[in-house]
């Protein structure tokens, strides 16, 4: 029995039975971080109307909502409306293309970048008890960290 067959026999729907194949872009966008988190909201026409622009790149949104302002002399209420996003949100894309480039567009992780805990302070007496106490133990360590410095460090 073949599957056309089967869906005809149960009465499904052919669509039902077509598995949607995986969107590379949107995988390639997700990976990186830059998938627009509301391309419902842009309603720009080049972004409703063309297969090129792509309402979830969050890059070429934001370059294209810059670009209207700066090029084609789009007001900035008009723009961040027109692109879904708020007038602060509009300024800060802009003050960060400014400052960065292309780069600037993309969206930065919150929360710390690298250790915050391990100052330089720290790591000096890491380093020092590490070399007057050549066996000493990775618990060891952090007790003596927890008591020095009153830091709650974890194992690697």
């Amino acid at each position: 029995m073949t599957l056309t067959s089967v869906i005809y026999s149960h009465n499904l729907p052919l669509h039902m039975a077509r598995t949607r194949k995986p969107d590379p872009k949107l995988a390639a966008l997700e990976e990186s971080g830059t998938v627009n988190p509301r391309p419902q909201d842009i309603d720009d026409p080049a972004f409703t109307d063309s297969e090129f622009f792509d309402p979830r790149d969050l890059v070429q949104v934001r370059y294209e909502m810059l670009r209207r302002v700066r090029v084609e002399g789009q007001t900035i209420a008009d723009a961040a409306a027109h692109f879904g996003v708020s007038r602060p949100t509009f300024y800060k894309a802009q003050a960060d293309f400014e400052r960065d480039g292309l780069a600037g567009l993309l969206p930065v992780k919150r929360g710390p970048h690298g250790p915050h805990k391990i100052t330089d302070e720290v790591m000096r007496f890491i380093e020092e008890a590490r070399a007057i106490h050549a066996g000493l133990e990775v618990q060891e360590l952090v007790d003596r960290i927890a008591g020095r410095f009153g830091l709650a460090v974890h194992r690697p």
